[in-house]
């Protein structure tokens, strides 16, 4: 297959499931667990149906908690994560702004608030709150690559990476870190600079799923689909693995079939940790 460069802006509905330690999911895999986060997933029509439940199951049951008490901060933020898991974006926007007014101080609320902000597609606002979530003398490294995020689908692709490069001083070899990292290099079209930090990345024993499938995804774009699907589907159980190949080549004929026009190429939709 011939190497083929990713249309930006088609390419940056990648982000929307989140942003750095939660974090944004059209793709290969759903979000990654972790301090602000979501849920780890893995591919495939069936497992994702499988799963279906337990995002819901969890929006019920932290919804349980919000009514009973509103102004409870932590009740609040894990309704929002449970609605981000679930899909229901529009509706983690608007409970975690109500509690952002009620707390205009809690940074983890405001965190959680900047992270729906970028699933939902508004990016600008999510960079904003995200800025007020921490501070210059007590940085956090999941916003900080959550902020790099956010610049990356505005466009500001340099900006993003000097927030990477400040994200992974404070956490050196970080892999979802890396990961947004080397997806920034896909959205400059730098697919070799980009397999060699997912494969940084991948190399960490701590590295999340998603990891796996985005480097399988820039492997295949580079033309080695061999490889992209011996990445996929190693020590995966069978039914997993064959799922995994599945979407793999979906995804690769989908940009195949693409057309070269780049204001009509065809998004290839990878997952980013928040």
């Amino acid at each position: 297959m011939p190497r083929q460069s990713l249309q930006q802006h088609g390419f940056k509905r990648f982000l929307a499931s989140t942003a750095s330690s939660a974090i944004l999911v059209l793709g290969l895999c759903s979000c990654q667990t972790d301090g602000m986060s979501d849920i780890t997933g893995s591919l495939g029509d069936k497992t994702e149906k499988s799963r279906a439940a337990e995002p819901q199951r969890g929006v019920e049951f932290y919804r349980d908690r919000f009514r009973a008490n509103p102004e409870d901060a932590d009740a609040t933020l894990q309704y929002g994560k449970a609605l981000r898991a679930a899909g229901q974006r529009s509706q983690a926007v608007a409970v975690l702004e109500q509690a952002t007014i009620a707390h205009p101080s809690d940074k983890d609320l405001l965190a959680g608030y900047g992270r729906a902000l970028a699933d939902n597609g508004n990016f600008q606002q999510a960079f904003d709150v995200l800025s007020r979530a921490h501070s210059p003398d007590n940085p956090d490294w999941r916003i900080l690559s959550a902020q790099g995020a956010a610049l990356d689908q505005l466009g500001r692709t340099e900006e993003a990476r000097q927030y990477y490069a400040s994200a992974l001083r404070i956490a050196p070899e970080e892999p979802s870190v890396l990961s947004n990292l080397g997806l920034s290099y896909v959205l400059s079209k730098d697919l070799p600079k980009a397999e060699e930090t997912l494969r940084r990345a991948y190399g960490r024993a701590d590295a999340d799923p998603r990891v796996r499938q985005n480097l399988a995804l820039v492997v295949g774009l580079r033309g080695r689909v061999a490889e992209a699907e011996s990445i996929v589907t190693a020590d995966r159980p069978p039914e997993e693995a064959a799922a995994n190949v599945a979407y793999l080549r979906r995804m690769l004929s989908r940009k195949a079939n693409a057309r070269t026009d780049a204001d009509n190429t065809s998004a290839i939709a990878v997952a980013r940790p928040d």
